[in-house]
Parts: C-alpha cells; sequence; structure tokens
C-alpha cells in the first residue's frame, strides 16, 4: 500500500490520484461488506477465507509482472486495489467470526487485541522494507515480497480446521438474513451509537493515512525509505496499544476506550498534519496508532458481544458497511488536498470529524455503559 501512494506520486504528483487509490482498496466494503456479511452465514467460512487470499496472492503477482516488465501503470494499481479490496471484505466478517467459534464472547476482546497485535507487527516491518525495496530495487522487488508473503497466507489458511461450520440457516435466503440485520440494528441505540462511531472514524479519522506519503515528501523532505521509516510509527503504536489491550482492558472499560480513541486520533491527525519536523510527526503517528487499534479492536468487540449468537455475521456484515464509508472520506479529503493544500485538508478533515462525534452522543453514549 505504502510502495502503491508513492510509485502513484511520482508518477502523478496528485495528492487526489494517492487517496483515490487507498479509496479503491476501501470500496468493496462500503459496495459488498453487509452481503458478504450475510453469506458468512451460509458459505464453508474456511474455503471462504482461502479463496480471499489465493486471489489477492494472483492480483499481487499481476502487478508484480507488470513491473518487472516496466510496464506498470497507475490503472493497473487501481485494479489491483479493488481487487484486494474485494478480499478483504470478504476476510472481514468471515475471519472475525471464526475466531468468535474458537474462543467465544467472553474472550473475544483479549482474541481481537491479539489479532491487531499480529496486524500492526506487519505494519512495522512492511513500510520499512517496502521503503527500502522501492528505494533500492523498484517496486516490483515490493509486489514479489507480497506473493511471497500471500503464499505463506495460504498455506496457512489451508491448515485451518474448523470445530464448527456455520449456523444452519437453511431457510433463509441471504437477502432476508440482510433485510434482518438492518431491521435489528435499527431497533437497537446501542449498535446505532457503536455503528455512528465506526463511520466517524472511517469517514474523518481513517484517510488521512493516505496522506502520508504526500506529507513525508512534500512537507519532511524525506525519501522512500524515510516515509516507509515514518509510517512504520503508525504500526509500533498500534502494537503496543494491542498489547496494553490484551493485558490491560476490562469489558467494562470497553465502550470509553472505543470512544476515547475516537476523538484523540482526530485531534492527533490535526498534530501530524501541523508537524515541524519528522520526529515529532513519527511521535504523533505512535499514539494515532495506538488510538487507532483501540478504535479497531473494540469496534469488533463490541458488536460480537452486544449482538445474539444467531444475528452476529450478519451484524458484523453490516459493520463492514460502515467501514465501507471510508470511500466517502477519501474523496473528500482528496478533494481538500487538491484545494486547500494537504496539510490544511487534514487539519480540516478532523475537525469535522470532532463535529460529528458531538453531534452522535446521544446514540454513542450508550456504547459507554457495562
Amino acid at each position: 500500500m505504502l510502495a502503491i501512494g508513492l510509485v502513484a506520486y511520482k508518477i502523478t504528483e496528485s495528492a487526489f490520484v494517492v487517496a483515490m487509490l487507498a479509496m479503491l482498496r476501501l470500496l468493496p466494503m462500503g459496495l459488498f461488506g453487509a452481503l458478504l456479511g450475510a453469506a458468512s452465514e451460509r458459505i464453508d467460512r474456511r474455503a471462504g477465507l482461502i479463496a480471499s487470499v489465493l486471489v489477492s496472492l494472483l492480483a499481487t503477482l499481476a502487478l508484480a509482472l507488470l513491473a518487472s516488465f516496466d510496464v506498470l501503470a497507475v490503472w493497473h494499481m487501481a485494479v489491483a486495489s479493488f481487487v484486494n479490496g474485494v478480499c478483504w471484505a470478504t476476510d472481514n466478517p468471515v475471519r472475525r467470526m471464526m475466531i468468535g467459534d474458537v474462543v467465544g464472547a467472553e474472550s473475544m476482546g483479549a482474541a481481537m487485541s491479539l489479532d491487531a497485535g499480529t496486524n500492526n507487527a506487519t505494519r512495522v516491518a512492511g513500510p520499512i522494507v517496502g521503503g527500502l525495496l522501492l528505494a533500492t530495487l523498484g517496486v516490483a522487488s515490493v509486489f514479489w515480497l507480497g506473493v511471497v508473503l500471500y503464499g505463506l497466507g495460504l498455506a496457512a489458511a489451508l491448515r485451518v480446521r474448523l470445530r464448527r461450520g456455520p449456523a444452519a440457516v437453511a431457510s433463509d435466503t441471504i437477502s432476508a438474513i440482510l433485510a434482518d440485520g438492518f431491521r435489528y440494528v435499527a431497533a437497537n441505540d446501542r449498535l446505532l451509537g457503536i455503528f455512528a462511531v465506526t463511520v466517524i472514524y472511517n469517514v474523518f479519522g481513517w484517510p488521512y493515512t493516505s496522506m502520508i506519503p504526500v506529507i513525508g515528501t512534500d512537507y519532511l523532505q524525506l525519501g522512500p525509505t524515510g516515509v516507509g521509516v515514518l509510517a512504520s510509527f503508525d504500526g509500533i503504536g498500534g502494537l503496543v496499544g494491542a498489547v496494553l489491550l490484551g493485558l490491560l482492558a476490562r469489558p467494562a472499560w470497553y465502550g470509553h476506550v472505543y470512544v476515547t480513541a475516537v476523538g484523540l486520533y482526530l485531534l492527533l491527525m490535526m498534530a501530524f498534519a501541523v508537524a515541524p519536523n519528522a520526529a515529532l510527526a513519527a511521535l504523533v503517528l505512535t499514539v494515532t496508532g495506538l488510538c487507532g487499534t483501540g478504535f479497531a479492536v473494540m469496534q469488533a468487540t463490541l458488536v460480537y458481544r452486544s449482538s445474539p449468537q444467531a444475528m452476529r455475521a450478519r451484524l458484523l456484515g453490516v459493520l463492514s458497511l460502515c467501514i465501507g464509508t471510508g470511500p466517502i472520506g477519501f474523496v473528500y479529503l482528496g478533494f481538500l488536498a487538491e484545494q486547500l493544500t494537504p496539510r490544511v485538508g487534514i487539519v480540516a478533515l478532523a475537525a469535522q470529524g470532532l463535529v460529528a462525534l458531538l453531534l452522535t452522543r446521544r446514540w454513542w453514549s450508550l456504547a459507554l455503559r457495562p
């Protein structure tokens, strides 16, 4: 993802294009997230997990070959981003349901902390290695490494053995499951509050990460290796956050961690945008990574724990739909960056997110209750 952003910015010199490539990876969440969540009740989850990893491997292999023959274009990366986004949207409800099947509702918070920890550990190494490879061997080497890593992921997925299959819902169609999930959310103010915070984070918060290559290149005067090191601090903070949550968090705190993390994240976005040097920007990214993990762990945990067992897969699908509102934020931030400069655009986006958080307090305050 880092390499694609850097290469696209080098080719086009457009912050908008960089934001759009990041948006395309998230777009399938909005288009298919709820549908895939409902479908995960009817499909073999192991097969779904294997298929999502395999297709991601093939899309990355295509990029590696195109880059190796020096014919890689921005539109190739755009298509691959969308395809990998479809796989991510499939993985999101399927793998979380599989985790829940193994550990149960009471241990879901700790399990999601472990899940976030593994994710953020790779986000520490990934940008550093990607930046080094891009600077020394070119973008093709980044994609070939991706092929190897997806191959390892596929081997791991093939070794998964399920303790039990999907819930028995043979009498329901996928459309009926989907409609049932939306009706349940509409009647549950606590879930509405949880989903409202997810939408705010994904529209007004997360899109700013697409501007890290732009800020690092234009304002902090960093090369590919420097940008990779800078981006890795977000993963360092996330890894620390995952460890702390796994060790210290108690169920009674989950809602407070969830909402507080989003509020702090939006404030820290402003600090990153105006950071005068790379050292301060790295420090801010570390803390935003910690907050981002607090949000990510708690959103799935709160939905899982607030849902009846029979509704969990479809409600995780609705959660994927809420995550899928992110493309709105990516497009909007790309527009703000072009019109106001990237720094001012990030500040404006975060300020609007804080306003949205205040306006939805009526609903998310219910999530603060144990």
